[in-house]
């Protein structure tokens, strides 16, 4: 495993009990990547080889992020920190071992500036309150800083002398925005934004392009192991120059835009409205024209370009930690890519995706772990898939007469093919194509089986789209 050992072998943590963030705490570094390439190999043994995981050089203050929420204990003091695992009873922190220092030093300062400018710290119980979240951002590369103020109201009193004190203790304070959260969820951002100061947003740069962050956007914590994430994935993906390629869940663009600079065409589909502006923004800024940014859901996208008859060579698709759902990987493989690459934060649900797309015509070609996320239990993971081909098939001699009821022929009943086909694909076939597919394929169907009843009826012949369509459906339920 690469760079296991690391100056900071076995920091511990004095909140590591009560703030449940770090599963890991206490144990060697090396020992964490250790146990985290156990678990990989584990989960995912039924795809094939896992890679060695690519390790941290310094799994300290490695996150650009800081979120802390604010509250009161019984006695009335301040506190900033975290939830209690488990809980929503506040734990006081005052130092990370894994958050930016420069983060949480400006954290520390809000705490201190409350009193004096008579803030009061909203109560979950009681609706009562102001401030409820700080939430700051830093740029490593290029050292802008953004500090985001949770307000249950759009009123913020002294606004101008509580950024201009903030600001007189962190010069490096490139914008302050106050985020409105008026509602009673446990979602930390509400949807309006209001710049207090500077431009709303900062710039970082990763794989040589420049990011515009907004409060909003979703952008990796870990800049220096996303930039080894990345250029994993674009190992993988094979790019030439002659390519188009689907950057799905693209958020503000960053794999789309790193992937332009080898393909001929990139397309970017993303949900978040915000993220789609910061996206479009970003291409600009980076002077890439042959990257275009859609505001859609990314399955539903693909199954109209897989209905227009249109082709992509390469998706690429970063979820989120929940993974996606049948609805979207069926529209990847209605699409018909020559490659996947699944960029996964949650290994279980990669688990539950490849095992999907592996019965759907897709084969696991590598697999390649990243630790983003040192002193967690969580591992970020880059998996190539390509097309399954004729080609890739290996010829066995079988025995026919040792089958016994479980048989491919046997698998699944004609009913449920169709039902299969239609779901997925949204055509009708009949029990005749069924058979006439089957055939084709080596199974065994009954001799005389949905034939015309007239002798010298025609036979019509299942067309290219159908035969495909349950072709697919006699792989997901393993009949050939």
């Amino acid at each position: 495993m690469e760079e296991r050992k690391s100056k900071s072998a076995s920091a511990v943590c004095s909140y590591a009990k009560k703030c449940g963030g770090c599963q890991y705490q206490g144990m060697e570094y090396a020992a964490q990547l250790k146990k985290k390439q156990k678990e990989m190999n584990k989960l995912l043994k039924d795809f094939g080889h896992t890679e060695p995981i690519i390790g941290m050089k310094d799994p300290l203050h490695y996150r650009n992020k800081v979120h802390a929420v604010f509250g009161r204990t019984r006695k009335g003091e301040i506190v900033s920190g975290t939830y209690e695992a488990g809980t929503h009873k506040i734990v006081n922190i005052d130092e990370c071992i894994i958050e930016d220092q420069i983060s949480q030093s400006i954290i520390h300062t809000i705490r201190g500036l409350l009193k004096s400018f008579k803030i009061k710290t909203y109560d979950e119980d009681t609706g009562y309150g102001l401030l409820r979240h700080v939430l700051v951002r830093r740029g490593f590369a290029t050292g802008q800083v953004m500090v985001v103020l949770v307000l249950a109201s759009p009123i913020l009193p002294s606004k101008n002398n509580f950024v201009k004190a903030l600001r007189k203790e962190h010069p490096e304070i490139s914008t302050v925005v106050l985020n409105v959260n008026d509602k009673k969820t446990s979602m930390v951002l509400g949807e309006r934004d209001i710049v207090l100061y500077g431009k709303g947003y900062i710039e970082d740069i990763l794989c040589g392009c420049r990011f515009r962050i907004s409060p909003q956007s979703f952008y990796q914590v870990n800049p220096v192991q996303t930039e080894r994430l990345y250029q994993t994935a674009m190992d993988y993906s094979g790019l030439t120059g002659k390519e188009r390629v689907i950057d799905a869940y693209c958020g503000i663009g960053t794999i789309g835009m790193v992937a332009a600079g080898r393909a001929k065409e990139v397309i970017g589909v993303e949900l978040n409205r915000n993220a789609v502006r910061d996206a479009r923004i970003n291409a600009k800024l980076n002077q890439i024209k042959n990257i275009h940014f859609y505001e859609d859901d990314a399955g539903k996208f693909m199954v109209a370009m897989a209905e227009a008859g249109e082709k992509v060579d390469v998706v690429f698709m970063d979820p989120p930690r929940n993974g996606s759902d049948e609805a979207f990987l069926s529209s990847v493989v209605r699409l018909q890519p020559q490659r996947i690459v699944y960029v996964s934060c949650g290994p279980d649900t990669l688990a539950r995706d490849l095992k999907y797309l592996t019965t759907h015509g897709y084969a696991v070609k590598k697999m390649q772990p990243v630790d983003m996320f040192g002193f967690t239990q969580h591992v970020e993971t880059v998996v190539l898939l390509s097309q399954q081909k004729p080609d890739d098939t290996i010829e066995i001699d079988l025995d026919l007469d040792e089958l016994d009821a479980t048989s491919a022929e046997l698998k699944a009943t004609y009913q449920e093919i169709k039902d299969y086909v239609l779901k997925e694909f949204g055509l009708k076939v009949s029990s005749l194509y069924i058979s006439q597919v089957k055939r084709k394929c080596g199974i065994e169907v009954g001799e005389n089986y949905n034939l015309p009843k007239s002798e010298n009826a025609r036979v019509p012949q299942c067309p290219k789209e159908k035969e495909d369509a349950i072709k697919a459906a006699l792989k997901y339920y393993a009949m050939i």
